[in-house]
């Protein structure tokens, strides 16, 4: 796959930019029948497990939080609410997404969201030398270190994951 420079900068190269931060944007054509995360890594030349993508939840104690985890994964509600001091943790509706992050389904990237919302980062991130996330729009993708990513984030890494035999997206 061959490095392009994108047609656009997004607000999440630009705060990785004045934070010093490596990074490759990767574009790559957007389906718009399927814009799961497994499409999204097949579309860049990446593993499932090392392209992440960001889903925003809401717990009953804090609030709104983001979660990433592996394209090939499912989020465990239950470890989410663990590890961020919840009870009870739920996905927010997709109706919700935009106006609570500035970003469209299929394009939410964990930097740059409309407030700082705590970021938790599956630990499985770290087994890697590079990651992807979303650039913050549908077709492009951010390439960056996974250590880099969780200090941009101030990201809690913990086991978040849950691991599917099927291929259930």
């Amino acid at each position: 796959m061959s490095k392009k420079d994108p047609s656009v900068k997004t607000n999440a190269a630009r705060i990785l930019d004045n934070a010093g931060i490596h990074y490759e944007l990767r574009e790559y054509p957007v389906d718009e029948d399927d814009l799961s995360a497994p499409h999204v890594a097949e579309a860049i030349g990446m593993p499932p497990e090392q392209v992440f993508k960001t889903l925003v939840a809401r717990g009953d104690r804090t609030g709104v939080l983001a979660a990433c985890i592996p394209a090939n994964t499912e989020l465990d509600l239950k470890a989410l609410a663990a590890a961020s001091g919840n009870k009870k943790v739920e996905l927010v509706a997709v109706k919700e997404v935009l106006g609570l992050t500035g970003y469209i389904r299929g394009g939410v990237s964990p930097v740059g969201m409309k407030k700082p919302y705590p970021v938790f980062l599956d630990e499985t991130a770290e087994i890697w030398d590079t990651v992807s996330v979303s650039a913050g729009m549908r077709g492009c993708q951010m390439l960056l270190a996974p250590a880099d990513l969780a200090r941009v984030l101030e990201a809690t890494s913990c086991a978040i994951a849950k691991w599917e035999k099927s291929s259930k997206q």
